[in-house]
């Protein structure tokens, strides 16, 4: 046992801490200097899913079922993440466009602003969650009493019996609300984002996964020698060795699958997951990270589920009265670990304390928004119009709500949960938030969605997961509803909750929760689709239909048009903004819009639809869409604005659209146009390098040797035979760089002089041969020549042919093998052209670079070769002789399998019809 004020002094401690980053995270975004604008900030909140459930009731599940029982839970997150992420973006970017709150909120404002929507989602939300917030309570009352009095007080009756001021519990859920009060009401906020919250949320994240890790490893490699022994004992217990196979049968299958479904939606439908996931959303890019990391974190949290689980069974196989889910805490008890025992506290205290605290907030903007003021605003007595401030009504609601929330959270616990196992209170409160499931998925992606159908789908839903889940609850819990159990509502067979409709769950091997949520499903989906196809949109919901699923067709657009028709002074807006906001930050908000849109916002002037619209999602991020939508209306002489009115305006914005695309296009054109001129730039630099390396190397040796010569005049005649001859030949080798250069230049400008006549193709190859001889000698190259006997003629330029033929082989040279180099060229004559092939056994050519070769400035660089010779011009003007020659060029190759260059000239008109031409040989 620890010392019960050591253990509250260390609390108090660790709650401190939490404030001091949450108010230091706040002051930086006043400061304009966010704490929590990182993407691994952001994951970590979202971490705020692993709760006492988690951090207890994993190991109490996988005691009892093995992996089957709590690996689902974790699965299903992780396949939304990953799977899912267009969806999460895409409710993210709805809800930035919007000034989006909360998830009543949200569906409320995609089903036209509606009120009656928004009011009935919020009653799922408190009433689906209050078992959820009392499990926290149960896990920190239950483990502090663990703690300071030892386990003897896990016997169920010792708690229940306990007067409420005697309660730890009470005490746990009074300070649990006095937690949330400070955390998340301190002031009102238009875009409702608590940093200072976030960053201790993501804190304790990183807090309550080094304490589970820290049990973990502990009792694998301190109590035993590690997983190999651990699970070697345990499988030595056949109770224990049942949990190691997932038995395959209907009621696993069942329940496996029911849990991935609903662990998938609540991971986005929760009320504090859509607060951190998608309202406290700093950058939507964050998102592209959280998918992975997020993950990330949930594998490793449950890494020591089942060895705690294995070690507690092995430990506690003979005590009945300890409960499973706080296996990780009474091992190190048992094992006198006071230190590590007060760090697991510690880490169970931040995962229940994060999940209370951000769902009390969530909750209470939405009782608030969406349930309170709407019926204050009604209630003309109260004179809430002539009110000038109303932020501090809006604050004390708030306030006033956590507090209520947490009492019935703690009656709840008080009368229910000691009944159920963590795990089965968690799942009630997942089946009553997958009931948005279908009103925002639809919503978001069907434009036919409408108020009426998801109305009925969440009513009906709503009905069916209290008949079949807290009804039943609360006769296990003492409730007389013994008859209502074994024979149904008014003793009808056919409605009996938990085989509703006469549907035996244990022949389709469902439990309780999967049998609640099929036909709470059935109902819900059914509705929302079939009354939705036979029931009529408003204008306002098909405005907001066209916002919600084309979101990202118009988010930009939709900030410069909008749907009001009306007239109101900046004067009564800036009244009205006041009255929620308070004077600073209103002035604050309108002055930058204001500077953004260079417009004059004295009280005289007349506002524009545009600035109505500002003025009401200011107001939404304060008190909820619905409501703003009222407020608004209420100091605006609004005209009624038709459904040809809104397509006009779609009209316009999609001409808009489609110039902004237009634009896009051409801006990519232009920077494509750029990004060649650049590849010229660079091409023409390195064509005027390769040129003056070329022109520098003859030069240099044609001067070296001629100084020789000159210098030793009584120079032997063989020598000065050899220097001479090398002087020819670089001499000629310059001429063919400056002619390449020259004709290149020629090309360019098309001021080639042609002169065409009939020539014998055939010569045109021999001399070719003979001209490039020497070469082809000094490489020692095996040339074989395979042409036709019998003259073969065409009509062109001798002198262009030639240099086409001599390039190819004086291009096949280069490249031959170096040991043993072939080139062999052929001519063959086809029906409607002459076909002349030089053939290398060279390095070869690979695909992307067969069209390259011809291109201009381009050389193919071989690193066992260096650089090679030449201006790299050459086949390109071997293409544009040939072309102009009415001919083609092409080259087939593979790499290591040499080059076969191929061109093709028209043969040239018989003598008869040559003449006829006019032109003479």
């Amino acid at each position: 046992m620890i010392e019960p004020k050591i253990i509250i002094l260390i609390s108090f401690g660790y709650i401190s801490l939490l404030f001091a980053i949450a108010f230091y995270g706040d002051k930086r975004a006043e400061l304009g200097k966010s704490v929590i604008s990182n993407p691994y900030i952001y994951a970590l909140s979202l971490a705020v899913y692993c709760t006492a459930w988690t951090f207890y009731g994993s190991v109490g599940a996988a005691s009892k079922s093995g992996l089957a029982g709590f690996l689902s839970i974790y699965i299903g997150p992780t396949m939304t993440m990953i799977l899912g992420w267009p969806v999460l973006r895409k409710i993210i970017r709805i809800s930035k466009t919007n000034k989006i709150t909360s998830i009543a909120d949200f569906i409320a404002s995609r089903y036209g602003k509606s009120a009656t929507v928004a009011g009935v989602v919020t009653i799922i939300a408190v009433l689906g969650i209050i078992p959820y917030m009392s499990v926290q309570i149960k896990a920190i009352s239950t483990t502090y009493l663990l703690l300071s009095k030892g386990p003897q007080i896990i016997v169920l009756p010792y708690l229940t019996d306990i007067p409420f001021l005697k309660d730890t519990a009470f005490y746990v859920a009074l300070l649990l609300a006095v937690f949330a009060v400070f955390f998340g009401t301190r002031h009102l906020d238009a875009t409702e984002r608590h940093e200072g919250l976030v960053a201790a949320i993501a804190f304790e994240s990183i807090v309550k996964l080094v304490a589970f890790i820290s049990a973990g490893l502990f009792v694998t490699y301190g109590i035993y020698s590690g997983f190999g022994d651990l699970f070697q004992k345990a499988s030595l217990v056949p109770e224990i060795q049942k949990l190691f196979a997932m038995e395959v049968n209907t009621t696993t299958f069942s329940g496996w699958y029911n849990g991935l479904f609903l662990s998938m939606m609540a991971i986005i439908f929760l009320p504090r997951q859509f607060q951190v996931i998608v309202v406290e959303n700093v950058d939507e890019k964050h998102l592209n990270k959280a998918i992975w990391l997020f993950p990330l974190y949930l594998l490793i949290i449950n890494i020591f589920v089942i060895p705690i689980a294995f070690a507690g069974l092995l430990t506690f196989a003979n005590k009945k009265a300890v409960d499973p889910d706080f296996f990780a805490l009474l091992l190190l008890m048992a094992e006198q670990q006071k230190g590590l025992a007060l760090l697991v506290f510690i880490g169970g205290m931040s995962a229940a304390t994060g999940m209370v605290i951000v769902e009390a907030i969530a909750l209470s903007t939405m009782v608030c928004n969406d349930l309170v003021m709407p019926v204050l605003f009604r209630l003309s007595f109260l004179k809430l119009g002539q009110r000038s401030d109303l932020s501090y009504l809006l604050l004390n609601i708030r306030r006033a709500s956590i507090l209520l929330m947490l009492f019935l959270g703690y009656l709840y616990f008080h009368f229910v949960v000691e009944y159920y196992a963590l795990v089965s209170i968690g799942m009630i409160s997942f089946t009553a938030v997958a009931q948005f499931a279908p009103s925002i998925i639809g919503g978001i992606f069907w434009k036919g969605a409408t108020r009426s159908g998801a109305l009925s789908g969440l009513i009906a839903g709503f009905f069916i997961w209290a008949y079949t889940l807290v009804l039943p609850s609360l006769a296990k819990a003492g409730v007389p509803l013994e008859n209502f159990l074994a024979h149904g509502l008014f003793g009808i067979e056919f409605l009996k909750p938990q085989q509703l409709f006469g549907l035996d769950s244990t022949l389709l091997g469902f439990n309780q929760y999967t049998h609640a949520v099929f036909w709470s499903m059935v109902f819900n989906i059914g509705l929302f689709f079939g009354i939705s196809l036979f029931s009529r949109q408003s204008e306002v919901e098909k405005k907001q239909a066209i916002l919600f699923v084309d979101v990202f067709k118009s988010s930009v657009e939709a900030e410069k048009s909008s749907f009001w028709r009306a007239t109101a002074s900046v004067g009564d807006l800036r009244s009205l903004l006041e009255r929620f906001l308070g004077k600073i930050r209103t002035h604050e908000a309108l002055e930058a819009y204001a500077r953004q849109h260079r417009i004059n916002l004295d009280h005289e002037v007349t506002a524009d639809a545009g600035l109505v619209s500002h003025a009401e999602k200011l107001l939404a991020g304060a008190i909820g869409s619905a409501s703003a939508h009222a407020m608004v209306k209420s100091v605006v002489q609004e005209e009624p604005l038709g459904f040809n009115d809104i397509m006009s305006i779609l009209d316009e914005t999609q001409q808009i659209i489609m110039y902004s695309r237009e634009l896009e296009k051409t801006t990519r054109d232009l920077e494509a146009a750029n990004e060649q001129l650049k590849e010229l730039d660079r091409l023409k630099n390195e064509f005027i390098s390769t040129v003056t390396h070329e022109l520098r190397t003859p030069l240099t040796s044609v001067r070296a040797l001629a100084e020789i010569i000159h210098t030793n005049p009584d120079l032997d005649a063989v020598r000065h035979d050899k220097f001479s001859g090398i002087i020819i030949k670089e001499s000629e080798r310059l001429s063919r760089l400056i002619n390449d250069v020259l004709n290149f230049q020629k090309m360019k400008s098309g001021k080639i002089q042609w002169e065409f006549c009939r020539i014998d193709i055939r010569e045109i190859i021999e001399d070719s041969v003979f001209s490039t001889s020497q070469l082809i000698e000094e490489k020692k190259i095996d040339l074989r020549l395979h042409i036709p006997k019998r003259q073969v003629f065409v009509i062109g330029d001798r002198d262009r042919l030639m240099q086409v033929m001599i390039n190819l082989i004086s291009n096949a040279v280069k490249f031959c093998d170096k040991d043993q180099g072939i080139i062999d060229i052929g001519m063959t004559i086809e029906h409607d052209c002459i076909k002349v092939t030089v053939r290398d056994n060279g390095i070869g050519i690979s695909p992307e670079n067969k069209e390259i070769i011809f291109e201009e400035f381009r050389q193919i660089k071989d690193s066992s070769r260096g650089r090679p010779l030449g201006t790299g011009v050459g086949l390109t003007i071997t293409r544009h002789i040939l072309e102009a020659h009415k001919g083609d060029i092409w080259v087939e190759s593979e790499l290591e399998k040499g080059a076969t260059f191929i061109f093709t000239l028209p043969p040239a008109p018989s003598v008869e019809a040559h003449e006829t031409a006019g032109i003479t040989e």
